[in-house]
């Protein structure tokens, strides 16, 4: 007979609401600072739940239109839960990460894709779509997500976290917004901007115990979340869901280890900026510490091990892209591998045209679904090569080229602006 004696639950370190805003919440923060302390503790070995918002901060609906995109604050992203720190771990080490389940909250069965305004927040065809506020709300049910704004698809998601770091020590902070700084200048007038420098607007520490001119410090210096660093940090590796295991460099005492940006689903690329299936939701994890590890393995950034668990799309319809500007002016680039791939994604949302899906509806399927995407060659002068996956059995019609042309059908159209602007 089955008793409670032996059967002691993972303990959840850090409990949130998804339905309410991150910034009234505790154990959340959404910049990365060496003086934010640690929220909690776990010894190495620990098996242990952290709960987690949306990347927003619930700024997103479950509705039919796309306003709350087109106005959402990107001061306050990404929302992270943590810092969580491994007893014994110390600046040197490598940090050892099983990442041992991540789910929707049963109470939030639903996610979202999003393509983001070229003035707010941008996404790989910002620039050559004029991007405005669009998004697909979809729904989450057991492995599968279908969605009412992309009908016709259905496919098992490969669920994971988009952001998982360690924190920086102050001198890779400073060497981050140095360098980040440069980068802005020397481009002032991006849209959409090629960095984002720290910001005091929309910072936030979910800690009541922090002195307010370091909470000062931390807002004033603090790095934003959006791009991936040497800690790990914002990489959005589709791959690394249950089962993986992640070995990250430790540059603080605790290793203070943060979460954050859970996604369903995602293609390789996450196009869109917020182009996965973002949901809210829990992940179980492990930690293990490497003594020395940063020397041991020469670790300039993460290493991982992906997930064992893949769902099983093995045909798949694949588009290819050269570095050459073949949906604009034709300009030749000299072994571009962004290029390349910016053209296999445009040759895959042509071909989705021509299946009756709308430009807008094809940019976040490729966005959300699990699409792949391989680096073909990166030899042959000048023209690196890309390809770009499309799995055929997501689509619940088919999509193969026929003698007699494609099918044109009408999926409608996803959650546009309320002014109708697309």
């Amino acid at each position: 007979m089955a008793t409670q004696a032996n059967s002691v639950p993972h303990p959840t370190l850090i409990s949130v609401d998804p339905f309410v805003p991150a910034d009234q919440q505790k154990g959340i923060h959404n910049r990365w600072h060496p003086d934010i302390p640690a929220f909690a503790t776990v010894k190495p070995g620990q098996t242990f739940k952290l709960e987690i918002v949306d990347w927003t901060g619930a700024q997103i609906g479950n509705n039919d239109n796309s306003d709350d995109v087109k106005n959402v604050d990107l001061t306050k992203i990404h929302n992270l839960t943590g810092p969580v720190a491994v007893d014994g771990a110390e600046p040197g080490d490598c940090l050892v990460v099983d990442i041992l389940d991540v789910r929707p909250f049963d109470k939030m069965p639903w996610g979202y894709t999003g393509i983001f305004e070229l003035e707010n927040g941008g996404g790989l065809f910002a620039r050559e779509f004029n991007s405005r506020a669009a998004k697909a709300i979809w729904d989450l049910d057991g492995v599968y997500a279908t969605s009412r704004h992309i009908p016709g698809v259905r496919f098992a998601g490969v669920s994971h976290p988009g952001l998982i770091g360690t924190a920086p020590s102050a001198e890779l902070l400073a060497t981050w917004n140095k360098r980040e700084g440069e980068l802005i200048a020397a481009h002032a007038n991006s849209i959409p901007p090629v960095a984002f420098p720290p910001e005091p607007k929309g910072a936030y520490v979910g800690q009541d115990n922090i002195p307010e001119e370091v909470r000062n410090k931390i807002y004033a210096e603090g790095a934003r979340t959006v791009p991936g660093r040497e800690h790990g940090g914002n990489c959005d590796i589709k791959n690394l869901s249950r089962g993986s295991r992640c070995y990250f460099p430790v540059f603080v005492q605790g290793a203070n280890l943060s979460v954050g940006d859970l996604h369903f689903s995602q293609g390789d690329g996450e196009i869109s900026f917020c182009g996965a299936i973002e949901m809210a939701g829990i992940v179980t994890l492990r930690t293990s510490i490497i003594k020395g590890g940063i020397e041991k393995f020469g670790l300039k950034n993460p290493i991982f091990l992906p997930s064992p668990v893949d769902p099983m799309y093995s045909a798949k319809l694949i588009f290819e892209g050269i570095s050459v500007d073949l949906h604009g002016d034709g300009k030749q680039y000299n072994m571009d591998a962004t290029v390349a791939y910016k053209q296999a994604a445009l040759n895959a949302i042509d071909y989705l045209m021509k299946i009756g899906y709308t430009r807008e509806q094809a940019y976040l399927l490729l966005s959300a679904a699990p699409v792949e995407s391989h680096v073909g060659a990166i030899v042959d002068s000048p023209n690196a090569c890309v390809t770009l996956g499309i799995p055929i059995g997501i689509f619940e019609h088919d999509i193969l080229p026929k003698e007699e042309g494609l099918v044109k059908k009408d999926f409608g159209q996803c959650a546009i602006r309320s002014d109708g602007v697309v």
